[in-house]
């Protein structure tokens, strides 16, 4: 099967989460043309089954394949823990998540050998992140916390709310008194909070961002696979987006933090 390469690049995540994926490909992938899927009817996926993230991934997949992309990103942490392994059997195209690159980089980074993870209960429960570190050095340890009011606090636009300071300073004691040199924000809506993180952890902790560091793999991976877009992004539209609920609060938040106007947010039904 020829994949043609100036198809776009699909990215789905539970919600808005992933629009910080997103803005990395845009930043690093500035030829790609980008085809975004958020759930918002169904968040948080960090609650929810094994079983059930797989369905929805699974619903959120076929649609994307139907617009004709030729790579898929998982830009949300609970379905990359829990779907990924799944889909990459079931697919022709090729398709990451977002737990490996930033596990890589962790790593890599940690002095101390002291990595911190903070995300969703799912992602922490499945234990992928503690995994993926030690199979590249068993000698670290790895500390989880979920964080599950992250998420709602991001998405109700109280960023930089003092009741967000709040419930992060709680979070994150358990970290500071581990001593983590690394912390993985592990969760797409995460790095959104990176300035308060990052204040309360302090200079000597390395903050490590996986939306970032999946733009890097999936650069790596178009590239490994002939899949680089060679073109100019000449359509009016390179990105495009769906949501299976509340459209406009989409469009206003995804305009809050995109390098790019929003005009089009489709609202889809994937369970028809």
């Amino acid at each position: 099967m020829k994949i043609d390469r100036n198809a776009p690049i699909g990215v789905f995540d539970s919600g808005v989460g992933g629009l910080t994926v997103a803005r990395e490909i845009m930043r690093n992938l500035p030829m790609e043309k980008i085809v975004y899927f958020g759930d918002t009817a169904r968040v948080p996926y960090g609650s929810k089954s094994k079983e059930t993230v797989l369905r929805y991934s699974r619903q959120i997949v076929r649609f994307l394949q139907k617009q004709g992309v030729k790579a898929i990103v998982i830009a949300c942490n609970t379905a990359s823990a829990l779907a990924l392994d799944a889909l990459e059997k079931e697919i022709d195209i090729p398709i990451i998540g977002v737990v490996k690159p930033g596990a890589k980089v962790a790593a890599r980074e940690t002095t101390k050998k002291r990595v911190g993870v903070i995300a969703t209960e799912a992602t922490i429960n499945s234990h992928l992140y503690k995994e993926l570190i030690q199979q590249i050095d068993p000698e670290i340890t790895v500390i989880g916390k979920p964080c599950p009011l992250f998420v709602p606090l991001v998405e109700e636009g109280w960023r930089k709310d003092p009741v967000t300071e709040i419930v992060a300073r709680r979070y994150l004691k358990e970290m500071q008194d581990e001593k983590v040199d690394t912390l993985i924000l592990g969760c797409t809506h995460y790095p959104l909070l990176r300035g308060v993180i990052g204040s309360i952890m302090g200079d000597q902790v390395q903050l490590v961002n996986p939306a970032y560091e999946t733009s890097l793999a999936l650069k790596q991976l178009l590239t490994e696979k002939d899949l680089l877009n060679q073109g100019s992004v000449e359509e009016e539209f390179p990105y495009r987006f769906y949501v299976s609920d509340a459209a406009e609060k989409f469009k206003n938040f995804a305009n809050s933090i995109l390098p790019y106007d929003v005009e089009m947010t489709k609202q889809v039904n994937l369970e028809e």
